[in-house]
C-alpha cells in the first residue's frame, strides 16, 4: 500500500490540516516546535535516516529515527501541522573521528584533511523547524501566529530572528544556558551571576490555562552577547526546582507573566508526542523500509490524529467548550462502535444465521492461528535417558578421578 498506492501523500497531509482548521474555524494560535526520537533495532540498513541518537534518560546512545514536529496550539485544539525526519550529516562525523585519530598520532594540522562542507541534504534541526514554519505560513496565511515556542536547542540568534520574521514579527520564546553572558549597564556577566544580584519574587500563574501555581520570577531587558542585541530574559523557577531556567523572548513589549504563561503551552507538544507514540501506531508498528515506507507510514499515523479530532463525540465536546477526549479513549470508543455495528448488521439481516456463519469465516481468515515454537508438541525431543553400555565406562572414569 505504501509503495504502490497512487496517492500524493504530502498533498493528503496538507489537505487534512486544511480540513481541521476549517472545521474548527481556527484563525489564530501559537506554533510550538520540538524534536523526538524513536528507538529502532541495532542494525537497520533499510530504515530511513536511522542513526546513533543520544539517550537523555540513560546518558548512552541508541539506534533510532529522529523527527522534528510543528504543532499549532489554539484555544480549541492542538493540531500537528508539520513533520520532518532529522539526521546528522555523516561526513562531519567521520571527519571528527579521523581528526581525533590523526591528532593522537601527532599529525600536523596542515597534513590533516579539512572539515567537509555542509551537505544541504542533511539540514539541522533548527533549519528543519524554520522550514516547517515557513511552509505552514505559506499554506495558511489566514492564521495569525501569536507566538512561536521552542526549547533550549533552538535558542540561537538566527533561529529566534528568522522564526519571528516568518510569522510577521510574532513573539518567539526559547531558553538560554546559565553560562551565556549578558551586558547590562556596560558590564558583562553570565546569566547566573546577573540574576543572583536580582533575586526573583513569587508570582501566581496558571500553567497551560488550568492549574494555578506560584513560581519565582525575575526579568530584565538586557543585551545578550551571543545574539548581538537586546532580548527579554526571564529567570523562572518552578516549585520543587533547585535551579532556575532562563527564558528568552524577542518581543520586548510583552509583560513578564504573559511570556511565562505562554511558555507553559510548549509542554502541550510533549503531551501530543506521548499520546501519538502510544496510540497512533508509529512507536510499535511503523517499521516500513526505505524513505517511502517511513514517511508514508508517518503521515498515515498523523492522519489518524486528525481523524480523531473530527470524531463526532470530540467535535461535540469542543464546540461546547467541554474537556476534550484523549486519543486512547477515542480509539477504544471507535473499536467499540465497530463491534456494535457488526452486531447490529447481524441482527437486522434477513438470514441472521447465514450472515453469522459468513462473518465467522471472514474473521477466521483475518486472524489465522499460527504455530508456536514455544511448545515441543509434534517435535523430536531426542533420547533423554542413560545408556546401559556406557554405565561401566562412567564408573571407571569416576574411580580413576
Amino acid at each position: 500500500m505504501f509503495r504502490h498506492a497512487k496517492v500524493v501523500w504530502e498533498r493528503v497531509w496538507q489537505s487534512s490540516v486544511e480540513v481541521v482548521l476549517a472545521q474548527y474555524g481556527i484563525r489564530e494560535g501559537v506554533l510550538s516546535g520540538d524534536d523526538s526520537a524513536q528507538p529502532r533495532a541495532k542494525r537497520t540498513k533499510r530504515i530511513h535516516r536511522a542513526h546513533k541518537v543520544y539517550d537523555k534518560k540513560t546518558g548512552g546512545y541508541f539506534n533510532g529515527q529522529e523527527l522534528v514536529f510543528l504543532v499549532l496550539i489554539t484555544p480549541t485544539v492542538t493540531v500537528p501541522v508539520g513533520i520532518r525526519f532529522a539526521c546528522p550529516d555523516p561526513k562531519p562525523i567521520a571527519w571528527r573521528r579521523e581528526e581525533q585519530r590523526l591528532k593522537a598520532l601527532k599529525v600536523a594540522k596542515a597534513q590533516r584533511p579539512p572539515r567537509p562542507a555542509a551537505d544541504p541534504a542533511y539540514p539541522g534541526k533548527r533549519q528543519l523547524l524554520l522550514e516547517l514554519i515557513a511552509a505552514f505560513r505559506q499554506a495558511h496565511p489566514q492564521v495569525r501566529i501569536q507566538a512561536v515556542l521552542a526549547d533550549a536547542l533552538y535558542g540561537t540568534q538566527t533561529f529566534l530572528d528568522q522564526a519571528s520574521a516568518a510569522c510577521d514579527g510574532a513573539q518567539t520564546i526559547s531558553q538560554l544556558r546559565g553560562n551565556q553572558k549578558v551586558r547590562f549597564r556596560g558590564r558583562e556577566r553570565p546569566l547566573t551571576a546577573f540574576f543572583a544580584a536580582y533575586p526573583g519574587v513569587p508570582q501566581p500563574i496558571r500553567r497551560r490555562g488550568g492549574e494555578a501555581i506560584t513560581v519565582t520570577v525575575s526579568s530584565a531587558r538586557v543585551h545578550v552577547c551571543a545574539h548581538g542585541k537586546k532580548r527579554f530574559v526571564i529567570a523562572l523557577q518552578y516549585p520543587g526546582e533547585t535551579e532556575a531556567r532562563y527564558l528568552v523572548a524577542t518581543e520586548l513589549s510583552w509583560r513578564t507573566l504573559d511570556i511565562v504563561q505562554t511558555d507553559t503551552l510548549r509542554w502541550l507538544i510533549e503531551v501530543f508526542l506521548e499520546y501519538w507514540k502510544l496510540n497512533a501506531g508509529w512507536g510499535q508498528l511503523a517499521k516500513q523500509p526505505d524513505e517511502d515506507g517511513s514517511s508514508r507510514s508517518l503521515i498515515l499515523s498523523l492522519l489518524l490524529d486528525h481523524a480523531l479530532l473530527l470524531h463526532p463525540e470530540q467535535r461535540t465536546r469542543l464546540e461546547h467548550q467541554a474537556p476534550a477526549c484523549t486519543v486512547g479513549s477515542l480509539r477504544h470508543a471507535c473499536r467499540g462502535d465497530a463491534v456494535v455495528d457488526v452486531v447490529r448488521g447481524l441482527l437486522t439481516a434477513e438470514d441472521p444465521a447465514a450472515e453469522l456463519a459468513q462473518f465467522t469465516e471472514r474473521v477466521k481468515a483475518l486472524f489465522p492461528l499460527a504455530p508456536s515454537s514455544k511448545h515441543m508438541s509434534g517435535r523430536d525431543r531426542g533420547r533423554q535417558e542413560l545408556t546401559p553400555s556406557l554405565r561401566y565406562r562412567a564408573e571407571q572414569v569416576c574411580a580413576h578421578a
